[in-house]
């Protein structure tokens, strides 16, 4: 989800590099483009004075046989279309064979047995092993691709009673956010009868005695990948019964437009209720002493504007990664018996560096921070004492150190842009790490320049943005580039290893990655000016960056291409709405499209705390102002490929329909604009591998194509 405005002299930038814009032309043949007819159904709706009126609202309706029609038709142009891309078939298996590799998740240890996750190389989900120590032989724990004939079932998160007998693991089928969860036996690998728990959304679940909590929704109608969810509930199931008869833990009439999970301390003393609403970035606290018999929730936190993350206990003090009173976080600990402000602890004050995450393990406390969008790790006392760095091999993103008090082995994964996820072992007691698992890929990162620039937006804030591309490429202006970005709800783009990335600079292509305002790089106040009112920010963040490329001689606008998933398609769908001028090929990808209705779909309330809400007279001001949807006009937009899922239950696939029906509608010119509408898929995760490889592929041959690359592979 993302958005902009344009304050810069459009003259003074082109008028500059007028010679390389004009220098090149692209050498591939246009593909001609027959839209479907896609009737025009009139609904027009009062806005706090202001009627708007749309011609395919119609399409938002996901089980009608009209949409599915129009679906249909839609793929059937678009696959028509990229079957004349004369290199589409040969790419699919230069990604494929670039794909072809062994991925590891981090072993997680419970009793005597590890447990991890491994991907041959092209199957469709990762399959879960168990291990007796580190040294024993691996054996298939769970294999989601036995659950679905086209791999789109996937594991959705695992969980261990306290004893390690039993395995409760969630399920999601094609790519939807909701979740089914069963019960295995880990000794036995036998799924228990009569466990199925279903309409989980956002929840795993947490074990206490001989059972476990979980967060659901009731059951929706039969509208249940678009309806709106309300009332999200906390059951404990105990085992051995059905769900009917789970006990309701926590519920809250009265605000159904909330979340609420719940979590255990390692030592089972103290059970944590969350509370969040969506309207704020931030979330309440309660809790119960089980170790006192406590009957009612007691206040940690109430201030819904601020972030209390549960760490660990040391007895009766909690350990708190909090942004009160900290933009860039702190760790505070928090007596149980005295949870009043005036009695915290400081254990790690606030840095100049945001501390992105803590965690603990072996006895000690981990504080991971970004600096300039890359990670650094530190090792401490839990009294955050003796601070010491885990030394990382480059500027990357590394994350997952922790485990339990008795661990002393633990792990963590490392990725950049040129080096693939790699697994480290940790030695608590020396603070040495090596390697584990690292897989072996095509590329080499010594072929590659990796480079951080600063730019300034339109209103002079500095933004960082990483710049990667093959090693001897001549910058003249004239290179093919791709730029990607998000810029939203304090999310933290940061260095990662992508095959079709480096397939692209291979080719000669620039890659550009700007941390643009709406993440949170750089801390709480960096996000909030990416929010709400400020969000045209973003895209002016986001625009900056691309004339920036230009400027240096990176690329040019009639080779430059932008794509951006969920926030990103918003991102990407306002850029090329307010500057057409500016982009050769544009791809947004699941995106948050509607800014006027986007709140009355599955969980899309949750957005208003960075997007406002139409529903206020206020946010319908400046949400007109950049909703992609409504501000397409009769001009030449660049070549567009809209890409969504059916299955996409987090921003719903309509988005994507309604914003590619209008931009055919009003479209001058040859240019194609496209609507890849992938079946049982999603948002994204889970998707099976076969299907990546395939939207891949799709995705860069258009890319490629219509910036006028002849790749040769």
């Amino acid at each position: 989800m993302k958005y902009i405005i344009l304050t810069l002299s459009v003259f003074a930038l082109f008028s500059c590099n007028n010679q390389n814009m004009t220098a090149w032309k692209n050498p591939n043949p246009t593909i001609p483009v027959k839209y479907p007819e896609t009737k025009k159904v009139e609904s027009t709706e009062d806005f706090h004075g202001t009627k708007i009126t749309e011609n395919y609202r119609w399409l938002e309706n996901d089980t009608a046989e009209d949409t599915k029609e129009w679906v249909s038709k839609e793929n059937i142009v678009t696959y028509n279309y990229l079957d004349q891309i004369p290199f589409r078939k040969q790419f699919h298996q230069v990604v494929e064979t670039n794909f072809n590799f062994e991925k590891y998740s981090q072993p997680s240890k419970e009793g005597d047995y590890y447990f991890f996750s491994k991907n041959d190389g092209l199957q469709n989900q990762s399959v879960v092993y168990i291990q007796n120590g580190l040294t024993g032989t691996p054996e298939v724990f769970i294999n989601p691709n036995e659950l679905s004939k086209e791999g789109t079932t996937a594991l959705a998160g695992m969980s261990f009673s306290k004893d390690h007998k039993y395995c409760a693991y969630n399920l999601a089928k094609a790519g939807s956010d909701w979740n089914e969860i069963h019960v295995m036996e880990v000794a036995t690998k036998k799924e228990l009868t009569d466990e199925k728990i279903d309409w989980v959304k956002f929840s795993g679940a947490s074990w206490y005695q001989d059972g476990f909590y979980y967060s659901c929704y009731d059951k929706p109608d039969a509208h249940a990948l678009s309806s709106q969810n309300n009332g999200h509930k906390i059951y404990y199931h105990k085992l051995a019964t059905k769900q009917s008869s789970d006990k309701l833990i926590y519920s809250d009439p009265a605000n159904p437009k909330r979340y609420h999970g719940v979590s255990l301390s390692e030592d089972e003393r103290f059970l944590f209720l969350y509370i969040s609403d969506g309207a704020s970035d931030g979330n309440r606290v309660m809790f119960k002493d089980l170790s006192k018999g406590d009957k009612e929730w007691r206040l940690l936190w109430e201030d819904m504007k601020y972030e209390f993350g549960i760490i660990d206990n040391d007895g009766e003090n909690i350990l708190v990664n909090t942004n009160y009173k900290a933009d860039n976080r702190r760790v505070v600990s928090i007596d149980a018996n005295k949870p009043e402000e005036a009695n915290w602890k400081v254990i790690i004050p606030e840095e100049k560096e945001l501390l992105e995450g803590a965690s603990t393990g072996g006895g000690k406390l981990f504080a991971t921070y970004l600096k300039d969008a890359y990670t650094k790790i530190y090792s401490l006392n839990i009294d955050g004492t003796n601070k010491s760095e885990i030394v990382l091999p480059g500027i990357g993103t590394a994350g997952g150190l922790g485990g339990r008090k008795e661990d002393q082995t633990l792990f963590y994964s490392y990725t950049s842009f040129t080096y693939a996820p790699t697994i480290f072992k940790y030695d608590v007691a020396t603070g040495k790490s090596e390697v584990f698992k690292q897989p072996k890929t095509n590329f080499k990162p010594e072929d590659y320049e990796v480079k951080q620039v600063r730019y300034k937006s339109t209103d002079g804030t500095e933004v960082p943005m990483f710049i990667i591309y093959k090693k001897g490429l001549k910058l003249d202006g004239n290179n093919p580039c791709y730029q990607y970005g998000y810029g939203g709800f304090n999310i933290n783009i940061t260095p990662g290893f992508s095959v079709s990335r480096l397939l692209f600079i291979n080719q000669g292509g620039v890659v550009a990655v700007p941390n643009i305002r709406g993440g949170g790089e750089y801390g709480k106040l960096w996000h909030e000016n990416g929010t709400k009112e400020k969000k045209q920010n973003v895209f002016n963040d986001f625009i900056s960056a691309s004339e920036y490329l230009i400027k240096e001689k990176y690329t040019s606008n009639k080779r430059l291409a932008i794509e951006g998933r969920s926030n990103g398609g918003l991102l990407v769908g306002a850029c090329m709405t307010q500057r057409p001028d500016l982009y050769a090929c544009c791809i947004p990808g699941v995106g948050v499209l509607d800014m006027l209705r986007f709140h009355r779909f599955t969980i899309g309330w949750g957005w208003c705390g960075d997007y406002g809400c139409a529903d206020s007279a206020e946010d319908f001001k400046y949400l007109v102002k950049y909703s992609p949807v409504h501000n397409v006009k009769d001009i030449a937009y660049p070549p567009t490929m809209v890409v969504t899922g059916d299955h996409d239950d987090r921003v719903v696939p309509a988005h994507s329909f309604k914003f590619g029906a209008t931009l055919q509608q009003h479209q001058q010119g040859t240019n194609p604009i496209l609507v890849r509408i992938d079946v049982n898929a999603g948002h994204g995760a889970g998707k099976p591998t076969g299907k990546v490889i395939d939207e891949t592929t799709d995705v860069w041959s258009f890319i490629m194509y219509n910036l006028g690359m002849q790749p040769q592979f």
